[in-house]
């Protein structure tokens, strides 16, 4: 029982998310880790004005999902994310793709393709 597991990093604006969550639903993405980051890229960041202070932000608020798949075809997931947050601005996020070498389930101790299902 050998099955490629694939960990699927996607970092976005935090206002793309819920409709970014619903279309992976749509696909049989069940489960995910989200976390609010900071980050910039091409961006570099803006001035804000803290009482009449010019202020440099350079870390932007993202939305950085992470899934492991291994039922879910990894090229789908891609295309539904890139439909889903694609506007053609800098900003738009950026897809880390990574083999996942082995998961396990902490409650049952299960193992690989297992330790992601849900045996209830």
């Amino acid at each position: 029982m050998n099955t490629k597991m694939t960990k699927i990093d996607i970092i976005t604006r935090p206002n793309k998310f819920e409709e970014l969550k619903e279309e992976l639903r749509k696909i049989g993405i069940t489960g995910m880790t989200v976390s609010n980051v900071l980050g910039c890229g091409m961006q570099k960041g803006y001035t804000e004005y803290y009482r009449g202070v010019p202020v440099d932000i350079n870390l932007i608020p993202k939305v950085k999902v992470e899934i492991v798949v291994c039922e879910v075809p990894v090229d789908l997931v891609v295309k539904t994310a890139e439909k889903v947050l694609r506007t053609g601005k800098i900003g738009d996020g950026k897809i880390f793709i990574y083999d996942v070498a082995n998961v396990v389930k902490i409650r049952t101790g299960e193992e690989g393709r297992d330790a992601l299902q849900d045996h209830e």
